[in-house]
C-alpha cells in the first residue's frame, strides 16, 4: 500500500481527533447514561407579572403537585418569560430572586406580641393583632390629629406617627400603603431602602 506524505498526516490527524474525543468523555455510551430528565417536564407552567416595580416583566412559575383538591401546589422554579415584550427572557436582581422570597425562612407567616419588659415574643391570631394596631392608632390619632393650622385653614395632619414602608413590597402594594398613610393624614411616610 502506497501512503503519501499527505495522507499519513491526515491518519494521524483523525486518529488523534478520535483519541482526544474518546478521552474527553464524548463517547455515545457514557453521554446516553448521564442523561437527566428535565426538571420542568411533569410541572404546570404559569405566566404572571413581576410587581416589584413598574416595568411589569413576564414571569414562568413552575409548580409541582398532583392537583388534588385538598393537595397544595409548590413553586419550585421562576424564570423571565421569553415571549413577554417588556423583559424578553431578562430578570432583575428582584425578580431573579422571588423564589427566595417565597421560600425565605424570615418571612411573616404569624404575628408575634412581646409584652412590656418582656423578653419573650408570643405567637397570637391576626384578628388580635388587627385589633390592637387599629386601637393603638385610633387612640394616638384622636389625641394628636390637627385639623386646621393656626391660620384656620384645613390641614388634616397627623404627626405624631409614621410609617416605614417595606423595599421588597410590589408596586401595587407600595401606592395603596401610600393611599393608606395619607388617608390618614400622615406625612412621616419613608421606605426601607432609602434608610
Amino acid at each position: 500500500m502506497n501512503v503519501s506524505r499527505r495522507k499519513f498526516f491526515k491518519i494521524c490527524a483523525g486518529g488523534m481527533a478520535g483519541t482526544t474525543v474518546a478521552a474527553l468523555g464524548f463517547m455515545p455510551g457514557m453521554a446516553m447514561a448521564n442523561v437527566r430528565e428535565n426538571k420542568l417536564l411533569r410541572s404546570k407552567e404559569t405566566r404572571n407579572t413581576c410587581t416589584y416595580c413598574s416595568v411589569g416583566c413576564g414571569l414562568l412559575i413552575y409548580s409541582m403537585g398532583d392537583g388534588a383538591m385538598n393537595a397544595r401546589s409548590a413553586i419550585f422554579h421562576v424564570e423571565g418569560d421569553a415571549d413577554h415584550p417588556v423583559n424578553r427572557g431578562a430578570l432583575c436582581p428582584k425578580g431573579a430572586g422571588l423564589l427566595d422570597y417565597i421560600r425565605s425562612d424570615s418571612r411573616l407567616r404569624y404575628p408575634e406580641y412581646r409584652a412590656p419588659g418582656s423578653n419573650k415574643w408570643e405567637r397570637i391570631s391576626w384578628d388580635d393583632a388587627f385589633t390592637r394596631i387599629a386601637r393603638l392608632m385610633k387612640d394616638d390619632r384622636d389625641a394628636n390629629f390637627i385639623e386646621k393650622n393656626e391660620q384656620g385653614a384645613t390641614v388634616n395632619r397627623w404627626l405624631s406617627t409614621g410609617m416605614l414602608c417595606a423595599s421588597a413590597a410590589s408596586n401595587e402594594t407600595g401606592m395603596l400603603t401610600q393611599k393608606f398613610a395619607r388617608s390618614l393624614g400622615m406625612l412621616a411616610v419613608d421606605n426601607q431602602a432609602r434608610v
